[in-house]
């Protein structure tokens, strides 16, 4: 992943999972207050891409925000995750060819203007493994081929095993930028695969940072860094992951309110770990310690 696409990664990237309706206006909402990354999929199941880029474009002509200024990334779903009576390629197709037709629909749904002629993703994300290897190399292979005119970089999500993740690291021309998977104790916070993204240059996006993590919300280290900024707990659980390395999170608040919150707490958290060096890393010391118990 080169430099300026790591940089372009926002620290938080606004989720459009279970949105349902009220995607269009949320993702509107969300831009509007400063969000500047979106995630997305190609999967009506769980997911509105149509209604994300109408909230887009809205943001684009009401805020004057412009195209370059935003990270949007969207993903393609095999049909072991697809709703059969809604899906966005044939069946029938293989998977070559879902994929073609997967991220064609994706190009339209996400156009930042009327036309989809410079349409472009700025994450093409594979949603899943396969269930065999040679079918997750097919699709890897398949996604290469629309970089960078369609997609300028790749990725994977849902991925638990650090041996797939090396083999597909290995497999690929165009190596996966991000990896996106819930951050939860079950996989033991994916310490494995965090170490693999942070020597490789890859960038974690963590999801369900806070629905799975009633623990860590509770902790001291959590309660020190709301105290010391003057920020809520949810905000400070997500300064301190984002502070593991190479981080960013997924956010899918519907609050308004919120949404303003959580950027403006990440950035004080930020500054006060600047101003306080020695208070941010033993705190974060602590923290590194929750997430191996």
């Amino acid at each position: 992943m080169s430099t300026s696409t790591a940089a372009k990664i926002p620290p938080l990237i606004y989720g459009t999972a279970w949105k349902k309706d009220q995607t269009r206006k949320l993702v509107r909402q969300a831009l509007l207050v400063g969000f500047t990354g979106v995630d997305t999929a190609a999967q009506p199941k769980h997911y509105q891409e149509d209604l994300v880029g109408q909230g887009i474009r809205d943001a684009i002509k009401e805020g004057g925000l412009k195209r370059s200024h935003l990270y949007i990334q969207t993903k393609f779903t095999s049909i072991h995750g697809q709703d059969p009576r809604r899906m966005p390629y044939d069946a029938q197709q293989n998977i070559t060819d879902q994929l073609a037709v997967s991220i064609a629909s994706s190009l339209h749904n996400l156009r930042h203007s009327e036309t989809t002629a410079d349409a472009y993703l700025d994450c093409l994300v594979l949603h899943s493994p396969f269930p065999s290897l040679a079918q997750t190399q097919e699709a890897w292979r398949a996604m290469e081929s629309h970089v960078p005119a369609r997609a300028r970089t790749l990725g994977i999500s849902n991925i638990y095993s650090i041996d797939v993740l090396k083999s597909l690291y290995d497999f690929a021309r165009v190596k996966p930028a991000i990896v996106q998977n819930r951050f939860y104790a079950d996989s033991g916070y994916d310490v494995e695969i965090r170490a693999f993204c942070a020597a490789n240059g890859v960038r974690y996006q963590s999801f369900w940072t806070l629905t799975a993590n009633p623990r860590l919300l509770k902790s001291e280290a959590v309660e020190t860094v709301a105290r010391e900024v003057g920020v809520g707990l949810p905000v400070a659980l997500y300064g301190l992951v984002l502070g593991l390395g190479e981080v960013s999170v997924l956010n899918g608040t519907t609050n308004v309110g919120r949404m303003t919150e959580d950027l403006e707490g990440v950035k004080k958290i930020r500054q006060w770990a600047t101003s306080a060096p020695q208070s941010w890393r033993e705190v974060s010391a602590s923290f590194g310690k929750l997430l191996q118990t």
